[in-house]
């Protein structure tokens, strides 16, 4: 089962601001460097005065700090190094403020005017736990947009192998959280399998104390999670058998988030960290298209260590948000890559290994990081030259460089898969979506180049459109969005074929496949009249679909214009 706030198979929202008028403005240098940068290891141009005694938070001093997320290309930042100086003097009495001091902390972290920026947030965010532990109430902490601040806890329910992940990594620190689990019923038909005697009580008996049984079966060194965990591996079933044994209890877990483990603390090694030191870039100033036909992003294949490393860490990060990703819970290790895509952006990606792939669509998936610091999360499900593309962007960074940010998602995977056009799922937008209407999100697809498919949302979009010409400063209706969030977006590149894939759904696909035997490839079954020429080209794409990499998969899909066709016609409005 997923986390309590829901799973994000494509993902579960935008949290950026994305209103026509909301743009901000972005430049920056780099510095290079030998070793990783650390608090300790960066320069310290000049110390400013640290405020050693504690005092009561000034409320305008906090206002203050916030204001520096959009005064990027100030001539002088001396202020703000005192102003970050001076909070480290500063403590806190509610939440509230806490929370904005380090979501603010984090966003200067990962967009740093300069060095003394960097080094000074980071010592902040570091130290960040004996802050949380002065607070008497956290529960403001349990929010998705917040969690996973160093010292605070969350329950959620995960899923088998993020539970057990965790529960591996942190033994210590995630458990049942048996106070608010109000599931227990669901622990009988599992305990019978090595618990025989709980069928004395189990059937029989109102209010069953599992607890107690849970407790008297486990060892005293090991938590009920761990025990309960391990009995479940230890049984002779396959592993999805397995999965679906344990999430058929709704577990639910409490997650003591420590200071090495927390969104606090959490970063890649940065060698030459980018400094803003010009206004953010707006999303006027991104041509998507210029975008995507820029030169190549540069690669690099992550040796298995590191790659073990990265993929711990990035699961960790989605789980403390309360997000899965398919991707994230089932990854290749064996080919994980990152691109450095500039701006102090690396982008860390990777498929799924074959008994996890879908039966048609091939699945990337992939987290990235500014200065070092995650940001977002990204997947991509592809077929032939079209690619569905679910962003996240986290709520910290909604005032940084969004539309920027993007579009460089879109040109690597441009560049990897070979893709033309690019489709948004009516969710991303808004359809049951709360999150992604009350930030206006078609809109920044559509200013991008985006175009709905749907005729009446087509229509509605050139009468908004005329609106906002005719009255600056328009802004659609919730109830315009809401009615926009039915369509799903496409972009087409320059080279791709305009409308081809314009009444094409996976769903309609599905549909017209569903007579079709479920123990054999559906590509198998499309083309078994076909000449002996085009249904060996197929054979190759099915058995590249299982190979080491599902680029090679697309490569020869995007080659067999018969089989590209044909699938097209299948998933077409009926």
């Amino acid at each position: 089962m997923p986390p309590s706030a829901g799973k994000s198979l494509i993902t579960g929202g935008t949290d950026f601001s994305l209103w026509p008028g909301d743009d901000h403005k972005n430049g920056a240098q780099q510095i290079s460097g030998r070793q990783p940068l650390t608090p300790s290891l960066l320069p310290l141009p000049s110390r400013p005065q640290v405020c050693n005694k504690l005092k009561p938070m000034p409320t305008d001093l906090l206002a203050r700090l916030e204001q520096w997320k959009t005064r990027f290309g100030a001539p002088d930042v001396h202020p703000l190094h005192q102003l970050l100086a001076d909070l480290a003097g500063h403590r806190f009495t509610d939440a509230d403020s806490l929370i904005r001091l380090h979501e603010c902390l984090l966003f200067l972290r990962a967009y740093p005017a300069d060095a003394q920026v960097l080094r000074l947030a980071d010592a902040a965010l570091f130290s960040f736990a004996p802050r949380i532990a002065a607070l008497s109430d956290l529960s403001a902490f349990e929010d998705a947009a917040v969690s996973g601040v160093a010292g605070t806890s969350f329950s959620a329910v995960f899923s088998y192998e993020v539970a057990r992940q965790l529960a591996a990594r942190y033994p210590r620190h995630i458990e049942i959280d048996w106070e608010n689990y109000d599931r227990a019923e669901k622990l009988g038909p599992v305990l019978r399998r090595f618990l025989p005697l709980v069928e004395e009580d189990w059937p029989v008996e109102a209010h069953v104390p599992f607890r107690a049984w849970v407790d008297a079966a486990r060892p005293r060194t090991s938590t009920a999670l761990a025990w309960l965990l391990g009995r479940i591996a230890s049984l002779p079933l396959p592993p999805r058998d397995q999965a679906d044994l344990y999430e058929s209890l709704e577990l639910l877990l409490v997650w003591r988030i420590g200071p090495r483990a927390s969104r606090s603390r959490m970063r890649l090694p940065v060698r030459q960290p980018y400094f803003h030191r010009k206004p953010l870039l707006r999303r006027a100033d991104i041509d998507l298209a210029q975008e995507l036909d820029g030169p190549p992003l540069p690669v690099t294949q992550l040796a298995r260590p590191e790659a073990r490393k990265m993929l711990d860490l990035i699961l960790d990060t989605s789980a403390m948000r309360y997000r899965e990703l398919y991707g994230f819970t089932h990854p290749d290790p064996q080919r994980v890559f990152r691109a450095d895509a500039g701006r102090g952006l690396q982008i860390v990606f990777f498929g799924v290994p074959p008994e996890w792939r879908l039966p048609l669509r091939a699945y990337h998936a992939g987290m990235f990081f500014k200065n070092g610091v995650p940001a977002g999360y990204v997947e991509v499900l592809s077929l032939f030259e079209r690619a569905e593309i679910g962003f996240n962007l986290y709520y910290t960074f909604r005032e940084g460089e969004s539309a920027w940010l993007y579009a460089r998602l879109l040109r690597l995977f441009r560049q990897l898969l070979r893709v033309r056009c690019f489709s948004v799922d009516p969710y991303q937008v808004g359809l049951e979506n709360d999150e992604a209407l009350d930030s206006g999100a078609f809109w920044f697809y559509r200013k991008l180049g985006f175009r709905p498919l749907d005729p009446v949302a087509a229509h509605l979009v050139q009468r908004e459109e005329d609106r906002m010409r005719r009255t600056p400063g328009y802004r659609s209706s919730r109830r315009t969005l809401e009615k926009l969030a039915h369509s799903y977006l496409l972009y087409e590149c320059a080279d791709a074929e305009p409308g081809a894939w314009d009444r094409f759904t996976v769903r309609n696909l599905g549909l017209a496949c569903a007579r079709m035997p479920a123990d054999d490839s559906p590509l198998r079954r499309i083309a078994e009249r076909w000449t002996d020429e085009d249904k060996s080209a197929v054979e190759a794409i099915v058995r590249a679909k299982s190979g080491p990499d599902e680029a090679r998969y697309l490569h020869l899909m995007q080659r067999h214009a018969r089989l590209r066709a044909a699938i097209i016609e299948l998933g077409g409005e009926p």
